[in-house]
């Protein structure tokens, strides 16, 4: 430390300030102290003696060090990893916002003759730091040039905040680690996972539904912030790509919505029905007159498959005749809704197709909905049975 008594170098300084220190009375401000005196010398235990000169400010520090640019750095991060980890339990809770800054610096002593710092090192780190939110780091523009250039983890830590202008009318661009709001989210995760603990009943289930709420916006605002970054490291091409992305995807959005708006559509039901009375079969089927079906008959040729001439409950039941038993009726109650195929043979819609009339013996059936895998069954009827098929593609 003699050898640089007296002499002006750069070196980086990092400030910290307790938020609304003055406002607590004396033993909430005692207790504030002490929690950050340790969390402070937690920081910079790794840091030699020679290498460092600590400010007490009354309601924060400023410390520079003369060595690595990154003890600086080291240290606002054990800083800010104490305040979440215990701070945030403890009552009243330590709200510490932190600045960094590398720039010039005069050694001198103090009236107790102890190493002192003054400049403009000292005094942008101060101005920095109050551009802060609680718990947040904000580091000089000179600091990130030189820190991020070390390796490619320290650049990635940073995210431009833009230009931020001091009482003195002075311009500071300033980057962060973390973002606004950050501290004081985990805040309230530690809160609500206290709440959760003690809470019983109809108060936990509520807490519960705090902290997934709460999860499902951390998230959201981290996508936000990747896509934000993506968009700043790109170039004008790329940017100019992202844009009408983001414009196509906009207006299918409010185009789906509107149509969703605007449309009148009947009930599915007859929905349906009105989709299978549009079709050709259909419209010949309801065009004719409803005939008696014809008198069961013997014959020796191979078991042939008809439709009847006539509609029963609107077009609901399809009628299978053979001569090689007595018919049967299979009862369908399909969700939302299927094709029936009998023996490879389509012969509807279920809804509204609601009864087959089928004649004993050993039948294949299937239902088929274009989103979801085919259902298949092999059912063997007895003459005069009623049976009753029920699925699900939900």
């Amino acid at each position: 430390m003699e050898q640089r008594g007296n002499k002006t170098i750069v070196c980086s300084v990092f400030f910290l300030d307790i938020v609304e220190y003055s406002k607590k009375s004396v033993s909430g401000q005692i207790s504030l102290k002490e929690r950050f005196n340790a969390f402070l010398s937690i920081a910079i235990r790794d840091v030699p003696v020679a290498d460092r000169i600590i400010l007490d400010t009354g309601d924060g520090a400023a410390i520079s060090f003369l060595g690595d640019i990154e003890d600086a750095l080291q240290a606002a991060l054990s800083v800010r990893s104490s305040l979440l980890g215990e701070g945030v339990r403890m009552e009243p809770p330590l709200l510490v916002r932190m600045g960094v800054n590398l720039g010039p610096v005069r050694l001198v002593k103090d009236i107790n003759d102890q190493p002192n710092i003054v400049g403009d090192g000292i005094n942008v780190a101060q101005r920095v730091m109050g551009f802060a939110d609680p718990g947040q780091i904000l580091v000089s523009r000179s600091y990130y040039d030189a820190v991020s250039r070390l390796s490619q983890e320290y650049a990635g830590m940073f995210h431009y905040q833009g230009s931020r202008t001091d009482k003195h009318v002075r311009e500071h661009e300033v980057y962060a680690i973390g973002y606004p709001g950050d501290f004081t989210t985990t805040q309230r995760s530690v809160e609500i996972e206290d709440e959760i603990e003690h809470a019983e009943g109809v108060k936990k289930i509520v807490a519960l539904s705090k902290r997934y709420w709460y999860e499902f916006l951390r998230q959201a605002a981290g996508y936000e912030r990747h896509a934000v970054a993506v968009f700043k490291r790109a170039t004008k091409q790329q940017r100019a790509v992202f844009a009408g992305v983001a414009a196509l995807v906009l207006a299918t959005s409010v185009l789906a919505v509107y149509k969703l708006a605007h449309r009148s559509e009947p009930e599915p039901e007859k929905a349906v029905i009105a989709a299978v009375e549009k079709t050709e079969p259909a419209k010949q089927i309801l065009q004719t007159p409803p005939a008696p079906a014809p008198a069961p008959k013997v014959v020796i040729k191979p078991p042939v498959e008809k439709k009847i001439q006539g509609v029963k409950e609107s077009a609901r039941i399809r009628t299978l005749e053979d001569t090689t038993g007595g018919p049967a009726v299979i009862s369908l109650a399909i969700l939302p809704w299927g094709e029936i195929y009998l023996d490879g043979k389509k012969q509807g819609v279920s809804p509204p197709l609601m009864e087959l009339q089928v004649v004993a013996g050993r039948h294949t059936l299937e239902i088929r909905n274009s989103t979801f895998p085919v259902h298949k069954q092999v059912i063997r009827v007895k003459p005069g049975a009623n049976i009753k098929i029920r699925h699900s593609f939900q």
